[in-house]
């Protein structure tokens, strides 16, 4: 469905076609009954229109010309295209610190060349977001023009053209890769800065709106009970944060509550302190 989908953008570019992983923003598939994947949805100035639910080519076909065809979209020839478009890509250049344009996402290139740019990346630890070309016929032939670059992938640093497979490959023997794109954090510091993230800061499974386990429930109850302020980290939204906190702290279960980025402990220790009525003067930064 995702090579259909691509298809479908070359033939209607001036109709926006989106991705969106339903686990990544379940407000979203909540919002709109998402209860299988993949559904397709339709709108028309920010209003839905029609739904698709399943993989059905011929299906999706059908509702993508006749929608298109009726004028349900604004009309490719709009007064301005060109300033818009560039407008556009300008946004989208500068959209992260380093912005790769490729065909396909790191987790799935749609080309070897792709491929290759996102395993040098990857390589050397560097923090960057991509955009899929697939997805968006007009972005793809816009930006060839406005960086007067012919090919993909295309590696942005701060809004600024670096090049191409070939460029990075120079910069990577030359060693001055490192020293023009991004690093990502290592996970300890990154772990660093979550922990502290809030003067009180629970990691749990789910969050303060709906807890996904029995003990990360009973945690929000007696917090909650307390009237402090805290914030919530989802450790089931990122795995690599969910093992290395394990390790990080020394505690190989959750929930687990810090306080001013230290470990307080889990759910046993919270009603021990709850109970010893040690618990309010910890969570207000006391030993």
């Amino acid at each position: 469905m995702n090579d259909v989908m691509a298809e479908l953008a070359k033939e209607h570019p001036q109709v926006s076609f989106v991705k969106l992983e339903a686990e990544a923003v379940p407000e979203v598939s909540e919002k709109y009954e998402i209860s299988s994947v993949p559904t397709f949805l339709f709108f028309k100035n920010s209003q839905k229109i029609d739904q698709l639910d399943g993989a059905h080519a011929p299906e999706l076909t059908k509702k993508v010309q006749r929608h298109a065809s009726v004028g349900s979209f604004p009309p490719s020839g709009s007064e301005h295209p060109k300033e818009d478009l560039n407008l556009r890509l300008k946004k989208l250049i500068h959209a992260a610190p380093c912005m790769l344009f490729m065909k396909g996402t790191p987790q799935e290139p749609r080309c070897g060349f792709s491929k290759q740019m996102v395993e040098i990346l990857n390589k050397h630890n560097i923090q960057f977001s991509s955009f899929d070309i697939f997805s968006d016929e007009e972005v793809r032939q816009g930006l060839k023009t406005y960086s007067n670059w012919p090919t993909y992938p295309q590696l942005y640093v701060s809004g600024e053209l670096i090049g191409g497979l070939d460029i990075v490959k120079e910069l990577e023997a030359s060693e001055e890769l490192d020293t023009i794109c991004p690093k990502a954090p290592k996970l300890e510091e990154r772990l660093k800065v979550l922990t502290n993230k809030a003067s009180v800061m629970l990691f749990m499974k789910g969050n303060k709106q709906e807890a996904k386990c029995g003990f990360s429930k009973q945690i929000l109850e007696i917090l909650n009970s307390t009237g402090v302020e805290y914030e919530t980290f989802d450790i089931l939204e990122d795995e690599e944060v969910r093992q290395g906190l394990k390790t990080f702290s020394n505690w190989p279960t959750y929930p687990q509550l810090y306080v001013k980025g230290e470990l307080v402990g889990g759910l046993d220790i919270v009603k021990e302190l709850k109970e010893n009525g040690e618990l309010l003067p910890t969570l207000n930064g006391g030993n």
